[in-house]
């Protein structure tokens, strides 16, 4: 059983009934679908962007950070501020600000100001996140009405990366809107302005605000805790850029961000209004789910990442049809993820987490077996207009079974560790919980591609060198042709390693799983009795 302390309760309190859960749900829903979305939606029209605006592809990887990075490096503010002047209102603040920023992105006409609008984008889903989480315990009665609520909350935290590839590959895929000449990819930012004024103008009618608590944002906490966050990321991004591990400038970056982060811990021991109380640790369901779910997403993050660029690159996929291909993930993890929320009324949550973490590193297991004809003669004749290297590869034999188990797999470990992340939390913490999960997504996934992206190109780098002369000699007085050759003869290598060290990621998000977040099914609120 959970350890406990005074800080904490047993259970959360109970919410008046509401006419609205329904619409309440949808709402919330929408919401979390949004931000989970926006993060994978640009992925799918990184190339469109880079073509373009001119960016290289380490800038065009940082559109992808950046959103991940600011989202989770702010998510602890948003939940406090959350906590002290109220959810709703925090929801709605970060929806507008969102809205702004996609028609700032829509509008872009260089890298900069796309990656300002990243940031932007990012620091408005840090408001809403938790928020909206927070908002499923104070809109739903305890009972089956909650657990149902985290269920489909989950099953949104988890199907929007595929949703958004499906709508990023219909949109990129488009060359004007309603007679207007306009690129794609400027759609995949505009298509979020009315949907976030839509959700900004309805919660004031459908959600109830939560009160408000008094305190005072730690700036000093949030200095050093965000600074702490950037640099980690920054610093282990930069191996994968080509400076290696030895390099002076990532040693510093990577031993500047350490310092930041001890001296956050240090400063949130002694704040009196803390942006993070440690105390929100000492329960070990709470803390074992935290960490599980960062190593969880730190995989499926770059799971979607890299096969998205191998079913474009590699077998040839149009950006529409890549996103079709995602579509039965998108359905599996929502499936999943519902099914699972609803038996949590009879199996442990860390059953049904811990199955799943299985069968999602079985998934990645697979994936790192996906094996072309990568020799230099293939790549050439690729590079050349001939078949790309991954033509004998089955969409339907190597591809689509293991989209199904992961999933599956995702969405019990989502559905699992949700209620995990809200355990015996103080009313006063509901913000700060709801922010860390959130947090350990976001983070998960900003931390994990800058990991595995630095072993996708490490392995491929390796490879390069072995296939570089002659593809060099074939193809003489082509820089260009070389670099696509190259493309077809290396990534995959790269890919697959990055795959295999995401299994190990999910296998030790499994053990924490099982041995960390031990609680009973009725602790996460299942009790019929409750029912408003």
């Amino acid at each position: 059983m959970a350890n406990t302390n005074p800080t904490e309760v047993a259970e959360a309190p109970q919410v008046p009934a509401t006419r609205h859960l329904g619409w309440a749900l949808a709402l919330i829903s929408v919401t979390q679908l949004l931000i989970v979305l926006d993060g994978s939606i640009v992925t799918i029209a990184l190339p469109f962007i880079g073509a373009d605006l001119d960016m290289s592809g380490a800038s065009l990887t940082w559109l992808t950070i950046g959103y991940a990075l600011f989202f989770g490096g702010l998510l602890l503010l948003g939940g406090r501020l959350g906590d002290m002047f109220g959810y709703r209102r925090m929801l709605v603040t970060g929806m507008v600000g969102f809205a702004v920023a996609s028609v700032l992105g829509g509008l872009a006409a260089n890298g900069p100001l796309l990656l300002a609008v990243r940031i932007l984008q990012g620091s408005s889903a840090a408001l809403i996140a938790p928020a909206a989480l927070a908002l499923v315990t104070t809109t739903f009665p305890l009972g089956a009405a909650r657990n149902r609520a985290f269920g489909v909350y989950a099953a949104m935290s988890g199907a929007g990366a595929g949703i958004g590839l499906i709508i990023g590959g219909w949109l990129t895929s488009m060359d004007s809107f309603v007679g207007i000449e306009l690129d794609g990819w400027r759609l995949t930012f505009l298509l979020n302005v009315p949907i976030a004024l839509a959700v900004a103008a309805l919660a004031p009618k459908l959600l109830r605000e939560s009160p408000r608590r008094p305190g005072f944002v730690d700036v000093a906490g949030t200095f050093t805790g965000s600074l702490g966050i950037v640099g980690l990321v920054y610093g282990l991004t930069r191996p994968g850029e080509g400076h290696g591990w030895n390099d002076s400038a990532t040693i510093a970056t990577l031993a500047v961000s350490a310092a930041m982060l001890v001296i956050f811990v240090l400063i949130e021991r002694r704040a009196a209004h803390p942006l993070l109380p440690l105390r929100i640790f000492r329960n070990r369901v709470r803390a074992g789910g935290y960490l599980a779910l960062t190593l969880a997403m730190a995989s499926m993050f770059a799971m979607f990442y890299f096969l998205t660029l191998f079913v474009q690159q590699i077998l040839g996929y149009s950006p529409l049809r890549t996103g079709v291909a995602f579509l039965p993930f998108a359905l599996g993890i929502v499936v999943a993820a519902t099914m699972a929320g609803k038996a949590m009324a009879r199996v442990q949550p860390r059953i049904i987490a811990g199955i799943g973490s299985l069968l999602a590193a079985f998934s990645m297991v697979m994936f790192s077996q996906l094996s072309v004809d990568d020799s230099p003669a293939a790549a050439v004749l690729a590079a050349t207009g001939g078949p790309t290297v991954g033509e004998d590869v089955s969409y339907w034999g190597q591809v689509f079974p293991y989209l199904i188990t992961m999933a599956v797999g995702m969405g019990m470990v989502l559905a699992g560790l949700t209620p995990a992340s809200l355990h015996r939390v103080a009313p006063e913490d509901t913000g700060v919980g709801s922010g860390l999960f959130n947090a350990a997504q976001q983070l998960g996934g900003s931390v994990g591609l800058a990991v595995l992206s630095t072993v996708s190109l490490h392995f491929a780098g390796q490879r390069n060198e072995q296939v570089i002369e002659p593809i060099t000699t074939a193809l003489p007085g082509d820089p260009g042709g070389v670099q696509r050759a190259l493309l077809q003869a290396t990534f995959t290598e790269g890919v697959t390693h990055a795959f295999l060290v995401g299994s190990f990621l999910l296998l030790i998000a499994s053990l924490i799983v099982w041995t960390n977040t031990r609680m009973e099914p009725h602790e996460t609120g299942t009790d019929e009795t409750h029912l408003g």
